[in-house]
Parts: C-alpha cells; sequence; structure tokens
C-alpha cells in the first residue's frame, strides 16, 4: 500500500537532537549574566520597591539559594539593559551583594514592555490602590496604542471602550471599577499617599480625583490642620461646587470642619427569634409592619407606667401584651 509523503515535512536532524542549550543561541532568548549597574529601572515604573519584612526574607533566600526566577530586560540603545520584570529581585541582589543576576534578555517594543511590566507585577500580593491606578492606566494606554497599529476599525471613543472593557475582563473587574482607580492618578501625591495608608476611602478619593490641582491643595492643607479626612458625603459635594465653579478655600475649611454623622447601626432580628410570636404564615413584611406598630406602642408607655413605676409594674403590662399577641396569633387565617 503505498503512501503520499508529499506533504509531510520532516525537521533537520540537527533540530531534533539540539541542546536547549543550542537553540538558545540560534534563537536569540537566553540567560545571561549581567552587572547590576548595567540595569536601569523600567521608566515611570509604578510599583514600589521597599525595604519591608518582606524584602528582607527576599535578600536571605538570594544568599542561601541565589536568584531562582531570572529577570527579564530588554537593551538600550546605550548599551544598558532596562528592567521589564524583577525590579524586587535586582534591588534585593544589591542587597544580598550580587555582582551579577540572570536576566533574560528580549527585543520589546514599548508597548509590549509596559503590558509586560504591568502583568508580572500585578501577580504580587499586598497591591497598593496607587500601584493599581498608575499599573492600569499605563497597560490600558498601551493596549491602545496596539490597537491603533492593528488598524481595528473603532473610532477614538469606541477603541477606548474596548481597550478598558478588556482589560476588565482579563482582570475579572468591571470597565467603570478600572477607569475609578485610574481616577486616582489624577491625585496629588499628599492624597495619592493618604489613600495609600488607609486614611482616606477609595470612593471619597475618586470624588476629589476631580478637583483641580490648586483645590486639592486646600484640601490637603485642610486635612493636615483638621486631622481629618472626608467623608463620601463630603468628597461629594466638594465635587459638586468644584463643577459649579464655586469652590473656594474657606468653603473646604468649612465643609471639612462639620462634625461627620456616625455611622448608622444596623439591627438585624433571625427570623427564628421573632416566629414564635406570628402565624407560620406570616409573612416578612407582615412582620415587619407588626414589630413597628409595637414599638410605636412602645413610645406611648411612659404615659401607662409613672416614674416611680416599680419592674413589676412593667413585667404585669408586658405579660398582657405578650398573651394579646398569642391570641392575635391563634385567630389568624391559615393561607
Amino acid at each position: 500500500m503505498a503512501f503520499d509523503t508529499s506533504g509531510i515535512r520532516l525537521k533537520p536532524c540537527v533540530d531534533l537532537f539540539s541542546t536547549e542549550a543550542s537553540r538558545q543561541d540560534a534563537g536569540l532568548e537566553k540567560i545571561r549574566e549581567i552587572p547590576l549597574d548595567q540595569l536601569v529601572p523600567f521608566k515611570d515604573h509604578p510599583f514600589k520597591v521597599i525595604d519591608d519584612e518582606s524584602m528582607i526574607d527576599t535578600v536571605q533566600s538570594i544568599r542561601e539559594h541565589g536568584i531562582l526566577l531570572p529577570l527579564i530586560a530588554r537593551p538600550m540603545p546605550d548599551g544598558k539593559y532596562e528592567i521589564v520584570s524583577g525590579h524586587r529581585r535586582s534591588h534585593a541582589g544589591k542587597l544580598a551583594g550580587l555582582e551579577t543576576v540572570p536576566v533574560i534578555v528580549r527585543e520589546l517594543d514599548d508597548d509590549a514592555a509596559v503590558i509586560l511590566m504591568v502583568d508580572s507585577n500585578l501577580q504580587r500580593e499586598n497591591i497598593l490602590p496607587s500601584e493599581r491606578a498608575f499599573a492600569f492606566k499605563m497597560k490600558l494606554e498601551a493596549m491602545n496604542h496596539q490597537g491603533k497599529r492593528r488598524d481595528l476599525t473603532f473610532d477614538q471613543v469606541g477603541q477606548k471602550f474596548h481597550a478598558r472593557d478588556a482589560l476588565g475582563k482579563e482582570l475579572g473587574m468591571s470597565s467603570i471599577q478600572i477607569q475609578r482607580y485610574i481616577r486616582l492618578t489624577e491625585l496629588l501625591l499628599e492624597l495619592l499617599d493618604l489613600v495609600d495608608e488607609r486614611k482616606l476611602a477609595f470612593n471619597s478619593a475618586v470624588e476629589v480625583s476631580y478637583l483641580n490641582p490648586e483645590e486639592q491643595g486646600w484640601l490637603a492643607e485642610t486635612i493636615d490642620s483638621e486631622q481629618s479626612t472626608p467623608s463620601l458625603s463630603q468628597a461629594q459635594r466638594l465635587k459638586r461646587f468644584s463643577q459649579d465653579g464655586k469652590l473656594t478655600e474657606d468653603m473646604v475649611l468649612a465643609i471639612m470642619s462639620e462634625q461627620k454623622k456616625p455611622e448608622t447601626e444596623r439591627v438585624v432580628l433571625q427570623s427564628r427569634q421573632i416566629s414564635q410570636y406570628f402565624s407560620p404564615s406570616a409573612t416578612p413584611k407582615e412582620m415587619e409592619t407588626s414589630i413597628l406598630s409595637m414599638l410605636d406602642t412602645a413610645k406611648e408607655w411612659r404615659s401607662y407606667f409613672p416614674e416611680d413605676s416599680t419592674l413589676d409594674d412593667v413585667n404585669r403590662r408586658m405579660r398582657k401584651v405578650l398573651e394579646g399577641m398569642k391570641r392575635t396569633k391563634s385567630r389568624a387565617p391559615e393561607r
């Protein structure tokens, strides 16, 4: 039986039996030991490299085992290398006393480099709101640039929406939430630091981001003098006055000097706790109506009891009320 082999192409023998090292030499991407003084941080890198407890652990691990995961960098015209992924490892390597670190050198254009830089850092835990905000902004801009080069048929507005929607889907977030994070990049550094320190709530910060730089400066000074950050309600009013062109420094102080309303406490009654006082067929709405009616009645109890009433007097009255409720329950028709 004859077989038609005209469409079958075999790889050259050298390809089948080549080593990983030779494939790297031929294919260009390989791990190199590069001096730390030849590595430079990524331009406008939004992720902070902090000497915290995690960094101490990383330094100790590098001293014991070396850098297990190579950095990724791209070559620069001046002969140095721009770090795309591995800023913390690079810093930890310096602290550990290394002179060189393992690096994968990769040719990347600006947009591809931004996307790889953001993606590799978003895998970390405990990302600050400011880091997330600038990372989202940088990646969204890079995705839009890539879309333009691919000649997508969207108009400018449609294209931006498409990119933000795609980014949200990739991150498991809504496009609106992505945009709210990006709004934080409009904040003055003093206010953004308060968000990272959890002193200024995220939702309030988004509203404040619509103030112009001068107005934000007034707010930052007022926060410092009053030792208080704006509630959501206060932030919304600041935004509204700003958009109407009526916000002044004195108005900022007046709004921030207001006494904030305490958070409303919720009282939750479990159905199993109160069902014994109602017919089995009673709906939640009927239970709610009855309870509110009884509370209204409770307001009048002072008229039933003189100020010198004893506890026994109150107990007798309460027993009569409960007996009345049980009689009402027994007479209620079943549905």
